[in-house]
């Protein structure tokens, strides 16, 4: 069996050093609210009565804030001027 969204979270949480505040201020960047319960129960053992699975809205919102937290908001498209026949 391949990794999950759970496993793949953990990894990106180890691999940038994050802990629960800074996932709920990355998540913050593109308006999706989380409370550190919810991170707790996404990072809970599978075998635990309260683990929660990672669903792909909750991991693709993250991984959208992470990019903003890493490289900065996208510059806002100047609007090309028209061309002429």
């Amino acid at each position: 069996m391949g990794l999950t969204n759970n496993d793949i979270f953990k990894k990106l949480r180890v691999a940038h050093k994050l802990r629960d505040d800074d996932i709920v201020k990355i998540c913050a960047l593109v308006d999706f609210k989380v409370t550190k319960s919810e991170l707790g129960a996404i990072f809970r053992a599978e075998d635990h009565p309260k683990y929660v699975e990672c669903g792909d809205q909750f991991l693709r919102n993250f991984l959208n804030g992470l990019i903003i937290h890493l490289r900065g908001p996208m510059p806002e498209k100047k609007n090309p001027k028209p061309k002429k026949d």
